[in-house]
């Protein structure tokens, strides 16, 4: 009979749960993009950057969250590995025709904006947080936060924290004071998921 400590010895995901998983966490991404554009919010990461964006071009943030991220997918596979740059860029597709679907299947007539910044936003974490924990991530800072995790043990969520003051700084000419303060808490949301349930040494990849 094998000892118990054999039992609860790490096994890696096969590539349907990979799949499978990203595929959810991409859908939690593009809904919870969908609850912040609704509410005329932006948030912290390339998510927001989309959002920041969109209000100025007027493509879904889903869609130019794709290609604002085509530079990264390059780096992600040369530094974290090519497995993980096929991910990566999979899971960007996915948030694309996410958000494309959604936008046709589901229409929002009002939202409230305190509550699109606590759910849209815990679920975009909770979205990441599942790319991250299948080898993959959704580009830009993530990608960034994940290497430095990695390599040096910095903890994902608060690095990725640092790059979305500077996103939500550039977001401030564009929206009311209040809309900016929900929307430091949508980021706040998204850290607070990736800070409390990422952490290194917990289950990462497997």
């Amino acid at each position: 009979m094998p000892p118990a400590s054999a039992s609860l010895a790490p096994r890696p995901h096969n590539l349907a749960e990979d799949g499978y998983a990203i595929v959810i966490g991409c859908a939690f991404i593009a809904m919870g993009l969908m609850l912040l554009k609704a509410a005329n919010l932006v948030t912290g990461g390339m998510a927001g950057i989309a959002l920041l964006l969109s209000y100025l071009v007027h493509y879904p943030p889903a869609t130019l969250f794709l290609f604002i991220n085509i530079p990264f997918f390059l780096f992600a596979g040369r530094a974290m590995g090519i497995a993980f740059g096929i991910k990566t860029l999979f899971a960007n597709l996915a948030i694309m025709a996410m958000g494309l679907m959604m936008t046709s299947a589901l229409h929002l007539a009002q939202v409230s904006p305190l509550f699109a910044a606590l759910f849209g936003g815990s679920i975009i974490g909770f979205g990441i947080l599942a790319v991250a924990r299948h080898g993959a991530g959704v580009g830009g800072l993530g990608v960034i936060a994940l290497l430095l995790q990695r390599r040096r043990g910095w903890n994902a969520g608060r690095t990725q924290m640092l790059g979305d003051a500077l996103i939500l700084l550039a977001s401030l000419p564009l929206l009311s004071v209040d809309r900016f303060a929900l929307s430091i808490l949508s980021a706040a949301a998204i850290n607070a998921v990736l800070i409390v349930n990422h952490r290194p040494g917990r289950y990462i990849g497997y």
